[in-house]
C-alpha cells in the first residue's frame, strides 16, 4: 500500500504517529543525551502529581504526556505498537472514534498515574495503546466477526503477559497501564463502531460513559485535595 494510500485510509493513525515523532525528534535535537531526564521529559509535557497539585491549572497533562517517550526504546516500541493497533483500530471505530478511544485511553491511564504514582514523573504512549489493546479484546469478545474473536483472544493474552512483565519491570507505569487499561474497556462500551452500531444496550452504554466520567472526575479530585 503507497504512503499517499494508507493515509487517506488511517489518517488518524498517520497523525498520531506524526505527533509522537516530531514531539521525541524535537526533544532530541534539543538536548540530546539530557532528553531521557525528568527535567525535560516533564517540560516536554511528562505528568508528575505533586506538581499538579500545586499547580492544578497544569491538567493539560494528563494528554500532553501520551505524545512523549523516555529514551529510543521506549519511542520505537510504542511508535510500532501505534502503527499496527491504530489500523485496526481504525478498522473497527473509524478515524474520528479512534482518536477518541486513543485520548480518553491515555487520559484515564494518566489520572490513575496521578492518583497512584503522585511522585513519579511520567509519560508514553502505553497507556493508550493499553486502552486500545482492551477495547479490541471487548469488541473481539463480544463481537460477532469471527476474524475479530480470533483477534481478541490474542489481545487477551497479550494483556495478561505485558501486565505480568510489568510487575517486575523497574520504571514502567503499572498504574498507568491498568488505568488505560480500564478506560479502554468503559470507551469501547459506549462508543459505536464504524458502522454507527453498539456493542453493547444503550443502557450499558450509558452507564459505561457515567462511569467513565464520575471515576475520572473523583481520582483527580481526591488527589489534587
Amino acid at each position: 500500500m503507497s504512503m499517499k494510500k494508507f493515509a487517506k485510509e488511517y489518517p488518524t493513525t498517520v497523525l498520531l504517529v506524526s505527533l509522537t515523532t516530531l514531539v521525541f525528534l524535537l526533544m532530541q535535537l534539543t538536548y540530546g543525551s539530557q532528553a531521557e531526564s525528568s527535567q525535560v521529559i516533564f517540560q516536554f509535557g511528562g505528568i508528575q502529581g505533586d506538581y499538579l497539585k500545586a499547580y492544578p491549572t497544569n491538567l493539560w497533562r494528563l494528554i500532553s504526556p501520551i505524545f512523549v517517550h523516555i529514551g529510543w526504546e521506549h519511542f520505537l516500541l510504542n511508535g510500532l505498537a501505534l502503527y499496527f493497533v491504530g489500523q485496526m483500530g481504525e478498522s473497527i471505530w473509524g478515524s474520528l472514534r479512534f482518536l477518541v478511544l486513543y485520548i480518553l485511553s491515555g487520559l484515564m491511564g494518566n489520572i490513575f498515574t496521578l492518583f497512584f504514582t503522585p511522585h513519579v514523573v511520567a509519560a508514553g504512549a502505553s497507556t493508550s495503546l493499553f486502552g486500545v489493546f482492551s477495547a479490541i479484546a471487548i469488541a473481539g469478545y463480544f463481537g460477532k466477526n469471527p476474524y475479530l474473536k480470533q483477534v481478541g483472544k490474542s489481545y487477551q493474552v497479550m494483556i495478561l503477559l505485558n501486565l505480568f512483565f510489568n510487575i517486575f519491570t523497574p520504571g514502567v507505569s503499572l498504574a498507568g497501564h491498568v488505568g488505560g487499561l480500564v478506560g479502554g474497556v468503559l470507551v469501547a462500551i459506549f462508543l459505536t463502531k464504524q458502522n454507527g452500531s453498539l456493542l453493547f444496550k444503550t443502557w450499558q452504554s450509558i452507564l459505561a460513559l457515567m462511569i467513565f466520567i464520575i471515576v475520572s472526575i473523583s481520582l483527580i479530585g481526591l488527589s489534587l485535595v
